[in-house]
């Protein structure tokens, strides 16, 4: 069945794209990434990122759901006024986004300082060896 639409952009030409100057010619193989993966800088790379975004996850995880099961069980709590129409939930529902961009700037923060050092080592290396 035939079509009345258009070619797609680049004609029909398959064969494989060449590498561009700004491009590398070569890409590491699966056995490099492989061997990458089971390196130990790598594992020290792993662990690190872990060692911060497990806790905090869990840590957040568990005030959101404070916050939910307060909202549910709680309304006594929740409906009491701090100063005018502002009450309790109200409150801890806007430090649910403070503490939202909080995390995430500190984990901004954390990978500039202590990921990203350790990231770029292995992709040079990576790159080097290509």
């Amino acid at each position: 069945m035939a079509s009345d639409a258009p070619p797609p952009p680049g004609g029909t030409d398959t064969s494989p794209a060449r590498p561009t100057p700004d491009q590398p010619a070569h890409q590491p193989t699966t056995a490099q990434y492989a061997e990458v993966q089971e390196s130990e800088e790598f594992g020290e790379l792993r662990r690190t990122y872990r060692s911060f975004a497990f806790p905090l996850t869990v840590a957040f995880i568990a005030w959101y759901l404070l916050y939910v099961l307060l909202s549910s069980y709680a309304g006594g709590l929740m409906g009491t006024k701090l100063f005018g129409n502002i009450n309790v939930a109200l409150v801890l529902g806007l430090a649910q986004f403070l503490t939202t961009f909080l995390i995430a700037w500190f984990y901004a923060r954390y990978a500039s300082q202590k990921l990203d050092p350790k990231a770029d080592v292995i992709k040079s290396r990576m790159e080097a060896d290509a």
